[in-house]
């Protein structure tokens, strides 16, 4: 007997899985799994969330506080699913049914150009949907460098896409990157303006002539330095094309890694920027959400 299967759900070897659980009352997942699973701690029960093993009711799920229902049955795959072997340089840190909260490795695009085709995150989330239902499509709401690294939010449906674009200055509570620079800044912190305009060459500049481009503000503090570099929280104002880089050159301080923007040091062999902190008001439930990753491990072992 041929066995069908939709969407999300994946044909079920009896040798591949592992424990049948039923659940007996309504809780969200995570409280479940702790208490049924007494020998894992709670990164052991995330990981296997994130690698899509734990199924409900033989389809995969990803998010820790999905609520169960009485009667359903939670079963564990051995491996995890190919999709979460593939979602190289993306981690799935928040998913509902509305958007999508990742953090990305540097050098991976947000979307492919005219001249870039390879893997993107955006190729890559669009899979991960479609893997749950072929019909799930991934929207963009705003982008980060392909050299950047960090936390990047996009909506699982049009509705969603268009409002947070609209109040994307309401919804946001805070933005925050961590920069690696190079020297010290003097004073250690402070608020840089100026209006920027792109040239033919894609390369953003800095004006002070208000005529000429779009207005930018980056606020910055120096969190630690040494002699050679300095860890700076910069929080943007506006979320400019390649602002923070720009402004940091400007400084005369620019990031490292950052050839385009005046860098001579490469001391990690890549760009010193990560998107550290994203705080939002979720545009339908009104739950004020917030995301910190940890630094990168390269920026800490230069101080």
């Amino acid at each position: 007997m041929k066995n069908h299967h939709s969407g999300g759900q994946r044909p079920q070897s009896k040798k591949s899985q592992t424990t049948l659980l039923e659940v007996k009352e309504q809780e969200e997942l995570m409280k479940f799994l702790i208490a049924q699973l007494p020998h894992k701690n709670r990164n052991n029960i995330k990981s296997l969330l994130k690698k899509r093993q734990v199924l409900v009711d033989g389809k995969a799920i990803t998010q820790f506080n999905h609520l169960l229902k009485p009667g359903q049955k939670v079963a564990f795959e051995n491996a995890p699913a190919p999709i979460a072997r593939q979602m190289r340089g993306v981690v799935v840190v928040h998913e509902d049914k509305d958007l999508i909260v990742v953090n990305k490795n540097a050098g991976l695009l947000t979307i492919a150009t005219d001249k870039e085709r390879r893997e993107t995150v955006y190729s890559i989330l669009s899979n991960y949907v479609k893997d749950q239902d072929k019909d799930n499509k991934i929207f963009i709401v705003h982008r980060l460098d392909r050299e950047t690294s960090g936390l990047m939010l996009f909506a699982k449906n049009k509705e969603m896409k268009e409002l947070l674009q609209e109040s994307w200055k309401k919804t946001i509570a805070e933005r925050s990157y961590l920069a690696v620079i190079d020297g010290k800044l003097d004073p250690s912190e402070g608020t840089y303006r100026s209006y920027l305009f792109e040239s033919k060459v894609f390369k953003v500049h800095s004006t002070q002539d208000p005529d000429k481009g779009q207005p930018a503000v980056t606020h910055y503090s120096t969190l630690k330095s040494n002699d050679e570099y300095s860890l700076l929280k910069v929080n943007l104002e506006t979320g400019r094309k390649n602002q923070i880089r720009v402004h940091l050159q400007d400084l005369k301080h620019a990031i490292i890694g950052d050839k385009k923007y005046g860098s001579t040091s490469n001391p990690i062999g890549r760009l010193g920027l990560h998107a550290w902190v994203l705080a939002f008001k979720h545009p339908l439930t009104g739950k004020n959400m917030r995301f910190e990753t940890s630094i990168p491990g390269s920026f800490l072992k230069l101080f």
